[in-house]
């Protein structure tokens, strides 16, 4: 299995971005999650969305801002961001093969995680 994020870049604050991760290795359109990590801090999740794409969570920090979304064709999972603020700084990385009786935002429910990518708002 293996997970490929990109879209990451700088960008001013109140600026926008759009994170792709893309999947391969597996046949499971199973829960995807976005998860994002600031220098000096724990990984924090950041969105999820289920299988078939129609329920979605989000940490509270993003709601009204991010948006995730899913083309289970392609097996990509997307993070549209906006109105990016300079706390918004991190890694990003995408995950999958979650334990259903885990958190969708606990680290450890997770099987498979992609490299990350960067993400700088200033």
């Amino acid at each position: 299995v293996q997970l490929v994020e990109s879209g990451g870049g700088s960008v001013q604050a109140g600026g926008s971005l759009r994170l792709s991760c893309e999947g391969s290795g597996y046949n499971d359109n199973g829960c995807m999650a976005w998860f994002r990590q600031a220098p000096g801090k724990e990984r924090e999740g950041v969105a999820t969305i289920y299988t078939g794409g129609y329920t979605t969570f989000y940490a509270d920090s993003v709601k009204g801002r991010f948006s995730i979304s899913r083309d289970d064709a392609k097996n990509t999972v997307f993070l549209q961001m906006s109105s990016l603020k300079p706390e918004d700084t991190g890694t990003y990385f995408c995950a999958t093969g979650r334990d259903a009786l885990k958190k969708w935002f606990d680290l450890s429910a997770y099987k498979y995680w992609g490299s990350g990518t960067q993400v700088t708002v200033s």
